[in-house]
């Protein structure tokens, strides 16, 4: 019998306002949502990710975990805490993001809505690991989905209002779906 790999390496780095985030049992999370930053670092998103943008709850935006380009894992916030990452999702599920440009800086241009930059292998393995290890801590994880399979809003272009965009296309197009699919025992979850 093998021995068991060591276990992933995750840097936790709460956000300031993880505390006033509403607590969850574990047993509540069966899902898990596959984001892009649709930013250009990790630097960048922690930034965004510590804005408040909810003054009642002086809480903003974010994933629970985000995997840098190279592959490196960063917790932001506790699985047991309600993160606010996938509107009507959030109570039930655990937000991964992966650093990457998506759309940048013209979310909402309907010029710009090609999602080019491709997902480096290091950071699918360390997606792969991530979900596996999610899996062994939370028998209730049974569900996958990209943000853009749940949120499925079409807004007015930035650039010209007569023109429909998806709000949210992450992960995107170039996202590997068919090998992160084969790395993990989760079924994908559509709207």
């Amino acid at each position: 019998m093998s021995p068991d790999p060591p276990p992933l390496p995750v840097h936790v780095d709460p956000l300031p306002y993880e505390a006033r985030l509403d607590p969850r049992p574990d047993g509540q999370i069966d899902l898990v949502v596959i984001h892009c930053t649709e930013l250009p670092d990790l630097a960048m998103a922690r930034h965004y990710g510590e804005q408040v943008l909810y003054p009642g709850s002086q809480t903003g935006n974010s994933g629970h975990y985000y995997i840098d380009r190279d592959g490196s894992v960063h917790q932001y916030v506790a699985a047991g805490r309600v993160a606010n990452h996938t509107r009507g999702y959030n109570e039930r599920s655990i937000g991964i993001e992966l650093v990457n440009t998506g759309r940048y800086p013209d979310w909402l241009d309907s010029r710009h809505q090609a999602m080019d930059e491709p997902y480096p292998q290091a950071q699918i393995a360390a997606l792969i690991d991530l979900l596996q290890a999610l899996q062994a801590e939370l028998p209730s994880l049974r569900h996958i989905a990209g943000h853009e399979d749940l949120d499925t809003t079409e807004v007015e272009a930035s650039d010209d209002p007569t023109v429909k965009v998806a709000r949210k296309r992450d992960p995107g197009p170039r996202f590997p779906w068919d090998r992160v699919m084969a790395g993990v025992a989760l079924e994908r979850l559509r709207s």
